[in-house]
């Protein structure tokens, strides 16, 4: 009730604030009078009620309260790294160094010869998270750091040490020796809202503590290529250079997320009303195993999913892109223990719907090793449950390789590609080696294989769920295929095997 009763009083205000400031457009477009000319003219100068002036007031509080909650528990991480680099003046046989000696150097250039230290600052924030003095901050700001030194509002300054990182997902755990110090509220970002008011803290361009506010504009961001795992709120707020590691908190001051970094199309590094924060479940369930373990263990199902497109959707008849397609399955993972196969529909992880792979990935890193996981699936149309016991994430998964010269073998051309059969020297040569399909050996551009992402050394293993071995298996499944009708094709490029919708216009 009472969360209703705040949100209607900052729709009014909105809408106050709104009417306000169009007036107050309109009055400066046309010029208004001043106050004697409104007196001689006999037009009267616009009053604001009391009612409306204390919805504006309680609409202010709340920022207020908001900020006054929150600042004392983010505070500035000042780093610094040192680099080695190497006067060009200072190398022994140097004449310039005989002749003028060392003092002249430090006099005139305020440098000796020789090799040099160069030390680099940089400044962040950080969130308090335990009177004892732990603070969640990003990967990013404490990477590299030879030395870190939290200020507090009170100006102690101490220094402090790396608890632990993870870059996967940016986020970092430092500690300070210190008592009784202002925790942070961490509040549960699965609440968050699109729309919802937020405010942001951190230390932007050296100005400590600086408050800004916007809202939510969306939330499940990921493709930023600002980490492994991405699952970022995004905001309006204006975040900046020294805003990293942050808080993003709620209107009752509780901490939603981690401020991250910013979209700035120039390179300038300036805010354009587009920033990103770790939704602090996330963070909080990496600085867990951080503070315990020092390091981050992810769940591991041992397969490759894959986003439902259109053409993928029409092709195995789907009723809507939601969820993601099995591609391949790890031989002795978990998955294939499970009796997952490729080619499933995965719908579910632990009864939470899945809407694409990435939050499918992400919802399986956050699961702890060794525990079971009921996957939801489904397989040719008809849902089943699997009870899959996850592994642990591999840190290095093999990545695939490609090859080069293969044969020019062209066998068939249909469709805006060429296919040849997978001899055992082709299949030595590309490493599919006890594998069954036919090779792509080139694609015609802006063909329809090439719009689906075939490319040249692709293995096709099935058409239409329909297994190939051959060349000529595979032209008379393709024959089946009508005139502007689409095709599922199961295809390996390297280690990893995918599908991919091909649509026939010819």
């Amino acid at each position: 009730m009472a969360a209703n009763i705040r949100t209607h009083w900052i729709l009014v205000a909105c809408l106050v604030m709104g009417f306000i400031g169009a007036g107050a457009f309109f009055m400066t477009i046309g010029a208004a009078p001043r106050d004697d000319q409104a007196a001689a003219s006999g037009t009267a100068a616009p009053e604001v009620t009391p009612q409306g002036k204390e919805l504006l007031n309680q609409f202010s509080a709340a920022f207020e309260a908001a900020a006054a909650k929150v600042n004392p528990a983010v505070v500035p991480i000042m780093s610094e790294q040192v680099s080695h680099m190497t006067n060009p003046l200072g190398s022994p046989s140097d004449p310039l160094k005989d002749f003028f000696g060392d003092d002249f150097f430090r006099r005139f250039f305020r440098t000796p010869p020789g090799d040099q230290k160069q030390v680099v600052h940089a400044l962040g924030s950080g969130v308090i998270v335990t009177k004892d003095g732990y603070i969640l901050t990003n990967n990013h700001v404490v990477d590299g750091a030879d030395k870190l030194t939290v200020v507090l509002r009170d100006k102690q300054k101490y220094t402090a040490k790396v608890v632990g990182r993870d870059p996967q997902t940016d986020v970092a755990v430092i500690k300070i020796d210190a008592k009784d110090l202002p925790v942070a509220d961490l509040g549960n970002s699965d609440d968050a809202r699109v729309g919802q008011w937020v405010i942001a803290v951190g230390n932007p361009f050296q100005l400590m503590h600086t408050v800004t506010a916007g809202i939510i504009s969306a939330k499940g961001r990921s493709s930023v290529n600002l980490a492994d795992y991405e699952d970022f709120i995004q905001t309006d707020a204006s975040i900046n250079p020294g805003n990293s590691g942050g808080a993003l908190a709620d209107l009752d001051g509780r901490v939603i997320g981690i401020n991250t970094a910013i979209y700035s199309p120039t390179g300038a590094g300036g805010n354009v009303g587009i920033g990103f924060a770790i939704p602090i479940n996330m963070a909080k369930t990496v600085m867990h195993q951080l503070v315990a373990n020092g390091k981050v263990a992810r769940g591991f199902l041992g397969l490759l999913p894959q986003d439902i497109d259109e053409g993928l959707e029409h092709a195995l008849n789907l009723k809507d892109t939601k969820g993601c397609i099995v591609g391949d399955v790890n031989a002795g993972g978990p998955a294939e223990k499970a009796g997952i196969k490729h080619g499933d529909i995965i719908t579910s992880f632990n009864s939470v719907e899945v809407e694409n792979s990435v939050q499918l990935r992400n919802l399986v890193a956050e699961a702890e090793p060794g525990s079971k996981a009921t996957i939801g699936v489904l397989r040719d149309g008809t849902a089943k449950d699997f009870t899959v016991e996850l592994g642990e994430r591999p840190k290095n998964l093999a990545a695939g390789k490609g090859a080069e010269n293969v044969p020019e073998e062209k066998t068939a051309e249909k469709f805006g590609l060429s296919v040849q059969d997978l001899t055992p020297a082709v299949a030595q040569a590309l490493g599919y080696r006890n594998e069954k399909g036919v090779i792509v050996t080139s694609v015609k551009p802006e063909s329809s294989a090439d719009e689906a992402g075939i490319q040249k050394n692709d293995l096709i293993k099935e058409v239409n769920r329909a297994p190939v071995s051959s060349v000529s298996e595979f032209l008379r499944a393709m024959e089946h295929v009508g005139k502007n009708e689409s095709v599922a094709m199961l295809l390996k490029r390297g280690n990893n095997t995918f599908y991919a919708a091909l649509q026939v216009t010819s």
